[in-house]
């Protein structure tokens, strides 16, 4: 089975870090396939940027997402073009503290995380991302949680290791709590 992510938000967010986490994550510690496509606007921080990650249990024969199955919004400009184009019965998972004004189509399971505040709240905004991707663990049977830690733990400098570890369990326990 093809799933396709999509994490959206601006530059600086570590929107590219989270696809690359969450390939990561797939690929060598849930044993399936995973590539990983990315866009950026021409500015290195503020522009509008994405990641996509195709993971599949088969090989990937065509790496660009055609409709994604789950979608991680962390900026209004992300959520207003995005937010659309999510598979019918997909998961959307949105920062709150970013993003105004959240509906959802009809059939698709919206999730709503405060992870911009959750960080700040744990001493540093810069691990947002790493919060949603403890959320995308809780809500979505994409990627196994104990993947996606160890893809986390891999991922950062020695320095902030216990920082992000402690802002990815904070987004898992917030995602547990909404689902239950």
């Amino acid at each position: 089975m093809r799933t396709e992510l999509r994490f959206a938000g601006f530059g600086g967010q570590g929107i590219i870090s989270a696809g690359m986490i969450a390939g990561r994550a797939a690929a060598l510690h849930d044993n399936k396939n995973a590539v990983m496509t990315q866009s950026y606007g021409p500015e290195a921080r503020g522009g509008a940027c994405h990641a996509n990650v195709v993971i599949s249990e088969d090989p990937v024969n065509y790496p660009k997402i055609i409709c994604p199955n789950l979608l991680v919004v962390m900026s209004q400009e992300a959520f207003t073009r995005y937010s659309r184009e999510i598979t019918p019965g997909g998961t959307l998972i949105v920062d709150e503290d970013l993003v105004q004004d959240i509906e959802a189509d009809e059939g698709i399971q919206l999730y709503i995380v405060p992870a911009t505040r959750i960080a700040k709240e744990l001493g540093n905004k810069i691990v947002a991302n790493v919060v949603m991707l403890g959320a995308v663990a809780a809500l979505s049977p994409a990627i196994r949680k104990k993947a996606l830690l160890e893809s986390v733990r891999e991922s950062v400098p020695a320095r902030f290791l216990e920082l992000n570890e402690r802002a990815f369990e904070s987004g898992y326990e917030y995602g547990e709590g909404i689902t239950a």
